[in-house]
């Protein structure tokens, strides 16, 4: 029973958690001579209250438009019901973004996300979400990022 009730945490929380836009998950990478417009293929492993989760790899294509403007392509957006949500940490330059996000209410989140573009085809990352309701921490993730550059989107 309480092996279950952790489950229904943990799926609420990702929903919020994918509510948040998790842009960062599926982005691409940028470097001081810029960034390709492409597929990329975006690795995440994540680690959920200490535990690891499953790698997952999706595919994502970004377009001129996109990749224009990396600041708004990697930064997250904040959907939430019942929570009033804050950023309280942006830093930009070509490459590393740094921006953090607190929102309160009836569910308590603190996200921050680091992205160093080391190259105009590579990215590393790392995004932390801590969530807690009525002061008790809900759940912690930690999501480590890598983004490749593949080609050209088909």
């Amino acid at each position: 029973m309480e092996k279950n009730k952790e489950s229904g945490r943990m799926t609420g929380f990702m929903r919020c958690w994918v509510a948040f836009g998790l842009v960062a998950v599926g982005i691409q990478g940028a470097a001081a001579d810029g960034i390709q417009a492409g597929l990329w293929r975006v690795i995440n492993k994540p680690v959920i209250n200490g535990t690891a989760g499953q790698t997952q790899q999706n595919m994502r294509c970004l377009t001129a438009a996109d990749v224009a403007d990396l600041d708004k392509t990697f930064s997250p957006v904040s959907r939430t019901v019942n929570s009033e949500c804050e950023r309280v940490e942006h830093e930009f330059t070509p490459q590393r973004l740094k921006w953090r996000l607190q929102c309160r209410g009836q569910l308590d989140m603190d996200v921050a996300g680091e992205f160093i573009f080391d190259a105009s085809d590579h990215y590393t990352g790392l995004v932390t979400a801590r969530s807690s309701m009525g002061g008790q921490l809900m759940q912690d993730v930690r999501t480590q990022i890598e983004g490749q550059w593949t080609g050209e989107c088909r």
